[in-house]
């Protein structure tokens, strides 16, 4: 693996703290204000402008800028209809080469009297829904590459968490203070776990999130690479309540930035390097991550994979159980730490188990615990059915187990089964 440049890892390091922004005590504008300027920096450009939606009036709201003059931000509506911001709502990063000539541009006059050739726009997305963009502008013509694409995905990423948060935020404080705001939070962060997993074919899926409080240190998420690889994480921050969501937030926004930054299947180990150091820099007081990372090629037929001291996902294959425990150390412990990629190969009708410790941990009321050796009897027990009911029946299974007795961990499942023949389902 070629070595990276000193340039290469200053912007690395540039991005961990600029993802950080949107956790630390900034208002909603503070932190636009920060995003916009820390993009420019990073990405060596001379402007950035956020716009916001307004569904109402159909037209994108000027709400942050960096480099531009009060003259040019005051140059017109922009429409939801105008052609770049419907690519860019349809999930297209829009590049402009030049913006004197592109028949797109309906402010040539302004933009050639505020100095600015291309342009890059992406949208800001919140549960798939565009709220908005990030615009990127520079003086040279085809300025804008792949690395400014990511860059600025990434940025547009924490534009949307930091909205929608202030959002929820502003319409809880007419309530009960506390007890409000942790309500909202919950429901934040349940709106980051995805309520379906992506269609690929040859995939079933089914996954359920149990959140123990309000808020809590789970997620997983789901990345399609192409059309027939899959993405998946799965992680659990120590710790439990708002300081747990709050890094699990943080910490779902850099695997979705450097996933996206790295779309293949054998980028895996790149991709927990990075995260580790970003990990490394932001736990402290014995604070850590476990998180198990996996990308699943129909194609090829193997998962590719990666346990950071996380429960080991297992894989149901024939009545046997294979466990996928290569990998390395908890994140945000060692930042030099080595981990080992697994690669296996898949057969149609493998059935894959991804668990947090949540699921195994549960008690009753005599503090006997579920354990992984009843989770992985009652996974084969019902391994002939959908992924959605394997899941259902692990979880009715524990609950009888359990009875009413108060849990104190989080819950979230994932199961994947390959099968080639079926028509792609996501879980719910």
């Amino acid at each position: 693996m070629a070595k990276k440049t000193k340039k290469q890892i200053e912007k690395d390091e540039q991005l961990y703290h600029l993802i950080t922004l949107v956790a630390g005590d900034f208002s909603l504008q503070e932190v636009l204000d920060k995003l916009a300027e820390a993009v420019v920096k990073i990405a060596g450009v001379k402007a950035c402008s956020i716009r916001l939606l307004d569904e109402n009036a159909g037209e994108l709201e000027m709400r942050s800028t960096y480099g531009l003059s009060q003259e040019y931000q005051n140059k017109g509506v922009v429409s939801k209809n105008d052609p770049v911001i419907k690519a860019a709502f349809a999930g297209q990063a829009v590049v402009l080469d030049d913006m004197r000539v592109d028949g797109r541009v309906k402010y040539k006059e302004a933009t050639i009297k505020e100095g600015l050739v291309s342009q890059l726009t992406v949208a800001m997305q919140f549960r798939s829904k565009a709220i908005g963009v990030l615009r990127l502008y520079s003086p040279e013509p085809v300025r804008f590459d792949e690395d400014d694409i990511a860059l600025a995905r990434a940025v547009a990423s924490q534009c949307a968490v930091a909205i929608t948060n202030a959002k929820l935020y502003a319409e809880a404080i007419e309530g009960s203070r506390i007890a409000e705001q942790m309500r909202l939070a919950g429901i934040i962060q349940r709106r980051m776990i995805p309520l379906k997993a992506p269609l690929i074919p040859g995939l079933d899926i089914g996954a359920v999130y149990i959140p123990c409080f309000d808020v809590g240190g789970d997620f997983y998420d789901f990345f399609p690479l192409n059309d027939t690889c899959l993405a998946l994480a799965i992680a659990d921050v120590m710790g439990k309540g708002i300081p747990a969501a709050m890094m699990m937030s943080l910490f779902r926004g850099v695997v979705r930035a450097y996933t996206r930054g790295e779309q293949e299947q054998n980028k895996i180990g790149n991709i927990v390097k990075k995260i580790n150091r970003m990990a490394c820099d932001e736990c402290t007081g014995g604070e850590f991550v476990t998180l198990f990372y996996a990308a699943i090629d129909v194609q090829r037929m193997n998962i590719t994979y990666c346990n950071c001291g996380h429960e080991p996902a297992v894989l149901i294959r024939n009545g046997k159980i294979i466990e996928l425990d290569k990998g390395g150390l908890v994140l945000g412990v060692d930042p030099h730490a080595d981990y080992e990629i697994g690669n296996i190969e898949l057969k149609d009708k493998d059935c894959l188990m991804f668990y947090t410790d949540g699921l195994i941990d549960a008690a009753d009321f005599e503090g006997c615990f579920w354990g992984r050796e009843r989770l992985l009897e009652t996974a084969l027990r019902f391994n002939s059915g959908s992924a959605e009911q394997i899941a259902k029946n692990v979880l009715t299974y524990r609950r009888r187990f359990v009875g009413l007795a108060k849990q104190i961990d989080d819950t979230s499942i994932v199961v994947v089964k390959v099968d080639r023949t079926a028509s792609p389902k996501g879980g719910s």
